[in-house]
């Protein structure tokens, strides 16, 4: 999918290489990994009055979408290389959506494994969560312990973010709702 050797060795030889030669040369799929995708993207509906815009061309978008889980960079950041990000983003989540996208990676991961260059045998998943301070200068302030908080603190924090006041909202709607109701009741008993 992506030449790792060709994009260090353009690093080592230029020190700087302009984005749109790495993208072109490195980052896209290549004629072989088209050719195995290609039947799995579904073809664009056409409407029967012929208007509207025509379709981004498929690879394109799908070597944005690619460019984007590769560098892990937002939406926004997508190279002008590739269509505009909404067009990209859209796409991928009607993807998603019918399950294309799921199927997509796993023939490119099926052909990587065919063709020699990933073996599934093996693999690591890693992540790391670190927490920092802000304006913390030295690793002695990180040393203190927070001052424990009760659990009435802790509920009071629930009930103030905003799916908690949406909560609290409910209930008391649903509360003043039954009061009249019940008032309602009570006065046509008494009558």
């Amino acid at each position: 999918m992506v030449g790792f050797r060709s994009l260090s060795k353009n690093v080592i030889e230029n020190d700087r290489v302009p984005i749109a030669v790495v993208i072109k040369e490195d980052m896209q799929l290549t004629d072989e990994q088209w050719s195995v995708v290609e039947p799995l993207i579904p073809k664009p509906k056409v409407r029967k009055d012929r208007k509207g815009r025509p379709r981004v061309e498929a690879r394109s978008v799908l070597d944005g979408m690619l460019w984007v889980l590769w560098t892990g960079a937002p939406w926004k950041a997508l190279p002008s290389e590739y269509p505009p990000y909404q067009t990209v983003h859209r796409r991928m989540q009607e993807w998603v959506e019918a399950r294309v996208f799921w199927k997509v990676l796993k023939a490119l991961a099926a052909d990587l494994r065919d063709r020699g260059k990933i073996d599934l045998t093996e693999a690591f998943i890693d992540g790391t969560h670190a927490g920092a301070k802000r304006g913390a200068l030295s690793s002695e302030l990180l040393a203190v312990d927070p001052q424990q908080r009760s659990w009435q603190l802790l509920t009071l924090a629930v009930f103030q973010s905003p799916l908690g006041s949406r909560v609290v909202r409910a209930m008391k709607l649903r509360s003043s709702r039954r009061r009249s109701a019940d008032a309602s009741s009570a006065a046509v008993c008494s009558v």
